[in-house]
């Protein structure tokens, strides 16, 4: 008996795999006291970075937060096999305050694979966790010559 697949395929009337991700502050705290910001270079850009610092410097929960967004816009891709590329999902802060992802690169290239135009994501934290929601915006698929037509008579 063949394997049932994890997810179906890519593309098709109301598809859609949504991601999300919960990040413990107390874990992301303590890699930052015990390596530093040079840390979480690897994984966020600079421009994500500096959306997370305020004057007393970087802010835990957007970090946490950033993080959280990264992973769960990562699962909607559905992808095996292949390790999340951290600099080519991009979450920034738009002038309304939202949070908006921007892929790049790999990234980018595995939303293409899976059908994927966008990623759209919701991030929440409070005192011990940031969580994230992301779900993916579907490309339109032009009809082809093998597309059935419905008419009415």
């Amino acid at each position: 008996m063949p394997a049932r697949p994890v997810a179906p395929p890519a593309g098709g009337l109301g598809w859609a795999n949504l991601g999300m991700d919960i990040v413990s502050v107390n874990r992301v705290r303590r890699l930052l006291t015990q390596y530093g910001e040079k840390f979480f270079e690897r994984m966020l850009t600079p421009g994500e970075l500096d959306d997370c610092r305020t004057a007393g410097g970087l802010d835990i929960l957007s970090l946490c937060g950033r993080i959280a967004a990264k992973e769960a816009a990562f699962k909607t891709l559905r992808v095996r096999g292949r390790f999340l590329p951290w600099t080519d999902i991009v979450v920034r802060r738009s002038e309304g305050g939202w949070p908006l992802v921007e892929l790049r690169g790999p990234a980018a290239g595995m939303a293409q694979e899976s059908g994927i135009s966008e990623i759209t994501v919701s991030i929440s934290h409070d005192v011990d966790y940031a969580v994230a929601v992301a779900a993916p915006i579907i490309a339109p698929t032009p009809p082809s010559a093998t597309t059935p037509y419905v008419t009415s008579s």
